[in-house]
C-alpha cells in the first residue's frame, strides 16, 4: 500500500511527489466505540521547509469528520501550525464530470451487439445534484429545497444531431480529468514548519461508520446451572477505507459525543468472551478514566465493509440460578400515562387487570468466585441448554448493559411455560372525605412442575405515595417506596396463595 503525499510550497511550482512506504507497524492504530464512530491514530511522514508548506493527503476515511483532525509532532521538537485546512469530498464520478464538462461536446460510446459506434453530444445539462451530502445538517428548509432541485434537475440533457434528449446517449468518454479534481477524500493543508526537514507527523481524526458489539454464549448442561459463558467481539467497518495491520482498541462506557443535529447522545460500547484461546488472551482489558479499554493483543488488518470477529475469553462452570418472579398486576401505561395519583384513587378498577406470566431469570454473579469477575459492557446474552441427546436447545436470550466486577446480573429468558399466576383484588374501599383508601388482594401461584419452584411475588402499592400493609399472610421485603416482594416456595404440582391489605392516606 502506498500513500500519496504532495508537497508544494507558496508561490512556487510544484516540488516533488512523493510515494512513501505504508506506515510502520505501530504506527497505526484505531479505537473503536459502540456507536458508529472511531478515532484514528497514524504516522503520516512528511519532509517540510522551513516556511509555508502545502500538503495533501488522502489516506483517510469517507466519513471522517473534517473539524476533529489533529496533525503534530509526537515528539515535540517541530512547531507545526496548521494555517488553513479544506477538506475535499468531492472524489471523481460520472456524474461529476458530467458536470464539469457541461456547455462542451464529448464522445460517446454506444454498443449494438458486436459494433461500437462513437457519438458526440453535447451536455446541456449533467444531471449531478451538488450538496447531496449535506442534507440533513443545514435543517428542514434546505432539505426541501435540495429535494427540490434533485426532483427537477436530477436527469442529464444531451444534445445530438441537434436534437435533445434526456439520457446519456452512450458511455461518456472524458478527455481528460480537470486539474483541480480527486479520486478520494481528501485533506489539504497549509502548514508553517519551524524548521526543514523529514518528520513523521502524527495524524488523528475521529469518522463515523465503525462499531463494535457484544455477543455472550451461555451454555448450561442437561441438569444443573454451571454453565459456561463464550463470546465474541463483532467489529464492523463500513468506513469506506480499509486499514493494514492496525492496532485497534475498543472503548467500553457511556461517552458523551454531539450529533450533528445538535443533540447529545451516549455510546454504548460492548464486549464479548469467546473460548478456548490458548496463552495469552487476544483481548486485555484495563480502566481508562471512567471507561474501560479492550485492547486486541496483536494487529490485524481491517478491510472496509468487513465484519471481524475476535475471540475474547472464557469462563467454566460459573454458577447460576434460575429465579421466578411473578408481577400480576397488567397495567395498560398508554391508557394511564396522564392520570394523577387522585385520578388513581378514584377508580377502584386500576390495576386489577390479571397477568398470568411467571418470568423466567437468569441469576449470575460477576465474582472471581465465580469465575468471573470482568467488566461486562453491554451486549447480548445468549442462553442454550444441551437436551438429553446432547445438543443445545437456544432458551431465550437479553441485553445486558454494563455490569462491573462483583454486581449481580438478572436476566430475563422468557416466561415459565409451567408456573402461573393469578392476582384479583378482593376489597377496595375509598373514603374522600377522610383522605384514606384501603385495598385487598389475594396472589395464588400454581407450580405444574414435578420440582418444587422458589417464586417472587411483586406488588406495586400504586395508589398513594403514603401506605402501611395493614394485613398479610406471609412476610415480606420492601423493596422501594412502592414495591413490595413475597418471596414463597411452591411444591410439586402445588398451589401457593398469598394475602395481603394496604391502607392509603393522602
Amino acid at each position: 500500500m502506498l500513500t500519496r503525499i504532495a508537497l508544494f510550497t507558496a508561490g512556487a511550482a510544484v516540488l516533488s511527489t512523493l510515494s512513501t512506504p505504508a506506515f510502520a507497524d505501530d504506527s497505526r492504530s484505531l479505537t473503536i466505540y459502540n456507536q458508529n464512530f472511531a478515532v484514528v491514530r497514524e504516522s503520516v511522514p512528511l519532509n517540510l521547509t522551513a516556511g509555508l508548506n502545502h500538503v495533501t493527503f488522502n489516506d483517510i476515511t469517507y466519513h471522517v469528520e473534517p473539524d476533529s483532525v489533529i496533525l503534530r509532532d509526537p515528539a515535540g521538537k517541530r512547531t507545526l501550525n496548521v494555517l488553513e485546512q479544506n477538506y475535499r469530498a468531492d472524489p471523481v464520478s460520472q456524474d461529476l464530470l458530467l458536470s464539469l464538462f457541461e456547455g462542451k461536446t464529448i464522445d460517446f460510446q454506444v454498443q449494438h451487439g458486436d459494433k461500437t459506434d462513437i457519438v458526440q453530444g453535447k451536455i446541456i445539462r449533467s444531471g449531478y445534484v451538488p450538496h447531496s451530502t449535506a442534507d440533513f445538517n443545514y435543517g428542514n428548509n434546505y432539505y426541501y429545497q435540495q429535494q427540490a432541485i434533485a426532483s427537477s434537475a436530477n436527469q442529464p440533457i444531451i444534445e445530438v444531431d441537434g436534437k435533445l434528449q434526456f439520457s446519456l446517449p452512450g458511455t461518456p468518454l472524458f478527455p481528460a480529468l480537470p486539474d483541480d479534481s480527486v479520486l478520494k477524500p481528501t485533506l489539504d493543508w497549509s502548514i508553517q514548519s519551524d524548521q526543514a526537514g523529514p518528520l513523521d507527523a502524527e495524524l488523528g481524526y475521529v469518522t463515523s461508520g465503525m462499531s463494535w458489539k457484544a455477543d455472550y454464549n451461555v451454555v448450561a448442561p442437561e441438569t444443573g446451572d454451571d454453565v459456561d459463558i463464550v463470546g465474541w467481539v463483532t467489529i464492523d467497518n463500513q468506513s469506506g477505507h480499509t486499514f493494514d495491520n492496525a492496532h485497534i482498541k475498543l472503548m467500553a462506557g457511556d461517552v458523551n459525543k454531539v450529533t450533528e443535529s445538535g443533540t447529545n447522545y451516549r455510546t454504548k460500547s460492548a464486549f464479548a468472551v469467546g473460548g478456548g484461546y490458548p496463552g495469552a488472551p487476544p483481548v486485555q482489558e484495563k480502566t481508562f478514566d471512567d471507561f474501560h479499554l479492550y485492547t486486541l493483543n496483536h494487529a490485524t488488518t481491517l478491510r472496509d465493509r468487513e465484519t471481524k470477529q475476535v475471540e475474547f475469553t472464557s469462563a467454566t462452570t460459573v454458577h447460576s440460578k434460575v429465579v421466578y418472579i411473578y408481577d400480576g398486576a397488567d397495567i395498560d401505561q398508554n391508557q394511564y400515562s396522564n392520570w394523577t395519583y387522585e385520578n388513581i384513587v378514584n377508580q377502584p378498577s386500576y390495576g386489577t387487570k390479571s397477568n398470568p406470566k411467571v418470568w423466567s431469570m437468569r441469576e449470575i454473579v460477576n465474582s472471581e468466585a465465580n469465575h468471573l469477575g470482568i467488566p461486562l459492557p453491554k451486549g447480548r446474552m445468549r442462553f442454550y441448554r444441551k437436551d438429553a441427546d446432547g445438543q443445545l436447545e437456544f432458551t431465550g436470550e437479553n441485553e445486558i448493559d454494563h455490569t462491573p466486577k462483583d454486581e449481580t446480573l438478572r436476566i430475563y429468558t422468557g416466561n415459565a411455560f409451567d408456573i402461573t399466576g393469578e392476582r384479583t383484588q378482593t376489597n377496595y374501599k375509598y373514603d374522600y372525605n377522610g383522605h384514606t383508601a384501603d385495598e385487598s388482594f389475594t396472589v395464588k401461584v400454581r407450580n405444574h412442575k414435578k420440582t418444587a419452584a422458589t417464586v417472587h411475588i411483586v406488588e406495586h402499592l400504586y395508589r398513594s405515595l403514603n401506605w402501611t400493609i395493614a394485613k398479610n399472610s406471609d412476610p415480606f421485603d420492601k423493596k422501594d417506596a412502592h414495591t413490595i416482594e413475597f418471596v414463597v416456595t411452591i411444591p410439586a404440582a402445588g398451589e401457593k396463595q398469598v394475602d395481603y391489605s394496604a391502607h392509603y392516606t393522602w
